[in-house]
């Protein structure tokens, strides 16, 4: 069997397109390397932030649905994303930006032998930042060259995901037999499965939780989290796996930027597996990347409704002098 390469992206639901973007660029200082819209759902804007390549196992990506009520958290639910920095001395930088920007946080703390610092952003969206300091597995990608914060702090791809879930035993089964993953440690309620090579990039952390009531999505949640594949092929594989062990999954989706499988894995759980390619960098210039609307090429016919119904949103940056801010 082809084992899961990582990570491939979280996908969450934002109140505001255009707060997300200024809190994901000039806070975080993640590149925006899409702005698109929801496939599904093509009134609506689906942005995608990421590593300076816009590589597989960097990118966070968000629906702004218009009208839909903030989400709750509770168990049932992917419940926090985490991102890589390069090591324990840039999670220091990010409490001084942090406290700069007004951006709630809970100080650095240890977790499975690492260094962690939790925050959230306007939407009350779980976030974590991790220590890649002692970390080996999947390498890092690339933090964006013209962003605001200093290339040796910046946020250079995804961590862990955390999830927390009533029936632990079952979706512990899930993981293990069905996806290929192992469980590496336990603290307490948290339980760390890792899959491929391992590492920050490849992780997800479990929590054991009965007491919550269940999540309820919305803004301010997280809608699905994606695994990588190597290729069409392996996901044809894990097309078939899925369904051999009765799972309902979406059969074979291509999204252009990647190609796809979902699947409902457990209450409140919904799992992708993502082609690391072809990627977002085909269908624009490396230096405007994510500044014009992209479409793929079944939606190119709609282009003038689609920009019609959907809000202009400023993102040029190419234009802008970007300094670096050292605190």
């Amino acid at each position: 069997m082809n084992e899961l390469r990582g990570i491939h992206h979280v996908t969450a639901i934002t109140s505001s397109a255009e707060k997300n973007y200024e809190f994901f660029t000039y806070v975080l200082g993640m590149r925006l390397v899409k702005k698109t819209v929801n496939q599904d759902d093509i009134q609506t804007y689906h942005l995608f932030f990421a590593d300076d390549k816009g590589s597989a196992g960097t990118d966070m990506t968000f629906f702004d649905f218009p009208g839909i009520p903030k989400g709750t958290h509770g168990t049932n639910e992917i419940f926090k994303t985490a991102f890589r920095v390069p090591d324990d001395a840039a999670l220091e930088y990010w409490v001084k930006r942090f406290d700069k920007y007004d951006v709630k946080h809970k100080g650095i703390k240890e977790q499975f032998g690492k260094k962690v610092l939790n925050f959230v952003d306007f939407d009350d969206q779980q976030y974590m930042l991790i220590s890649d300091e002692k970390n080996v597995g999947v390498a890092a990608g690339t933090p964006w060259q013209n962003g605001p914060v200093p290339l040796e702090f910046a946020i250079t791809g995804l961590g862990p995901i955390h999830i927390r879930i009533a029936q632990f035993d079952y979706f512990k089964e899930v993981l293990e037999k069905v996806m290929v993953m192992r469980e590496t440690a336990a603290e307490g309620d948290l339980h760390l499965f890792e899959v491929g090579e391992g590492g920050n990039g490849a992780s997800v952390i479990v929590e054991k939780n009965t007491v919550l009531p269940a999540g309820r999505q919305g803004f301010g949640t997280v809608h699905h989290a994606a695994f990588r594949v190597a290729d069409t092929d392996v996901l044809h594989e894990w097309i078939e796996r899925m369904q051999s062990f009765g799972f309902g999954t979406s059969g074979y989706v291509d999204r252009f930027f990647f190609e796809s499988l979902y699947a409902r894995v457990a209450p409140g759980i919904l799992f992708e597996w993502a082609t690391d390619g072809p990627g977002f960098m085909g269908d624009e210039p490396y230096e405007t990347v994510g500044e014009m609307l992209s479409l793929p090429p079944f939606l190119e016919g709609k282009r003038d409704y689609i920009e019609s119904v959907v809000r202009p949103i400023d993102t040029v940056r190419s234009t802008k002098n970007i300094e670096k801010e050292y605190l």
